[in-house]
């Protein structure tokens, strides 16, 4: 393999394919990229997901690697902390960490632009659009596409790389070829996008720094900064609730008793106009293994383990899925037969684990930042880690502001758990011994047996919650 470049096929030319192309072209590998959509370059509008996008370190690494972090960071919004938007319309924010560390807001299409363009900058790299994947053989080494005008192109390559999404035509051909697990999980809550406009004055309405949120415990609406001065908003909530309002009136008594102060934002006839024009999508959890088969087929991104979009983790991951191919394929001197099987090892631990971090802080999002414990633990977090930066790093510090690996993150959590919760529970005793002592004073002035003042301390022992006895 070393005494001659490899020929790798990538299937999907979203942002994690071309991202690979790119790492792959850097190898000196011939790359060929099938993307079954037209050039998004040349397109007037894009159909697909979300326009915005939340960029921290993962991905921000895994740019700079190829030459390419300046140029995105030069079209993005710094996000320093979340906006709470409570239902009086007061605003309060919570730090994502210290106060120099930021997550970005990006633009989808810009960047899948400038991924595409800087791939196509390498002579190794060629790429075809509108050519749909119809099999893959993964003895061979043989990918057949179909393109726009119905002609069937076969090529047999060294390496056939799925980066093309969660409902990938990769994977479905791997699952044919090996003893693949899947699991796929639905969760009941859609999403849909609706807007805040420039100002007439072109300007933001609301402060522009931040990841706005309006928590509303069994759903939430959040708002990420655009260029263009507007704000594009994501309503999350059960289908249940989305198919209950059927009318205009509906809609607006909904807004108007959960997110009062978003009405003069959006313009009650625009949000009128999007949300019952609009179609509220689902959401998908996607968990699989391995991600190879043999030396011939890999999977990455969402492929191979789609994600709920809650933790700003899909896109991040999936750079860095690009960055541990890159080791391996380094560890093992391009050797697919080793790096493969290396790679799907290590990663998939990893990608189940976002995964789960991802359902896990949709509960945050959209609750726990209303509950006076939850803005407690996170204070006594930071404080933590301002007094012990080496030795105590906050959960979303760890998953948003290093390259720890995503299970170590969820381990090192648990292992603080169980710091914090014996330190409670000593306090709580210290507490409780004062108090006793307190209460036995009083009651031997008072004549009450020290069988009654047991039974009593009892009671109030049973009553706290189990994790502090």
């Amino acid at each position: 393999m070393s005494e001659r470049k490899p020929h790798v096929v990538v299937v999907g030319g979203g942002l994690v394919g071309a991202l690979n192309t790119c790492f792959l072209a850097k190898r000196g590998f011939i790359v060929d990229l099938y993307e079954k959509r037209s050039d998004i370059r040349k397109a007037e509008h894009v159909k697909g997901r979300s326009i915005n996008l939340a960029l921290s370190t993962r991905g921000r690494t895994a740019l700079r690697m190829v030459g390419l972090e300046d140029t995105v960071l030069e079209n993005g919004i710094p996000m320093h902390a979340r906006m709470i938007h409570d239902p009086d319309g007061s605003r309060r924010p919570i730090l994502y960490g210290k106060e120099d560390q930021y997550i970005m807001s990006v633009d989808r299409r810009r960047l899948n632009e400038v991924l595409l363009t800087a791939a196509e900058k390498n002579p190794n790299v060629t790429c075809h659009f509108e050519h749909k994947l119809v099999s893959c053989d993964f003895k061979t080494g043989e990918a057949e596409f179909i393109n726009n005008e119905g002609k069937r192109i076969k090529k047999t390559v060294d390496l056939i790389v799925g980066n093309d999404g969660a409902f990938s035509g990769v994977r479905k051909e791997m699952m044919k070829a090996t003893l693949l697990d899947y699991q796929q999980q639905y969760i009941p809550h859609g999403y849909m996008e609706l807007t805040i406009p420039p100002s007439p004055k072109d300007e933001y309405l609301m402060e522009t720094n931040y990841l706005h949120i309006w928590p509303r415990n069994e759903f939430m609406m959040i708002a990420l900064p655009n260029l263009d001065k507007s704000f594009t908003c994501t309503l999350f909530m059960p289908f249940e609730i989305f198919n209950s309002i059927k009318t205009e009136e509906d809609l607006m008594n909904f807004f108007r008793d959960k997110f009062p102060d978003s009405i003069p934002l959006m313009g009650e006839e625009t949000l009128k106009q999007i949300f019952m024009s609009s179609k509220a999508l689902p959401m998908v959890s996607i968990k699989c293994s391995p991600y190879h088969v043999e030396d011939k087929g890999l999977i990455m991104g969402d492929a191979a383990h789609a994600m709920v979009p809650f933790y700003g983790q899909g896109m991040n991951a999936g750079f860095e899925d690009c960055i541990a191919l890159d080791e391996m394929l380094d560890l093992y001197k391009n050797d697919f037969s080793k790096a493969l099987p290396a790679y799907s090892e290590t990663r998939t631990v990893d990608a189940h684990a976002i995964c789960d971090l991802a359902m896990y802080n949709y509960v945050e999002m959209r609750k726990s930042v209303n509950s006076k414990l939850f803005l407690m633990r996170k204070k006594l977090d930071n404080l933590l880690f301002t007094i012990f930066p080496n030795s105590w790093i906050p959960l979303y510090t760890m998953v948003a502001f290093t390259r720890t690996r995503y299970h170590l993150c969820i381990a090192r959590r648990k292992h603080q758990d169980e710091i914090l919760t014996k330190v409670l529970s000593g306090g709580m005793m210290v507490l409780l011994g004062v108090c006793a002592l307190s209460a036995l004073r009083i009651c031997n002035q008072r004549g009450i047996t020290f069988q009654t003042l047991t039974d009593k301390a009892m009671e109030l022992w049973e009553s706290f919650p189990p994790v502090y006895r």
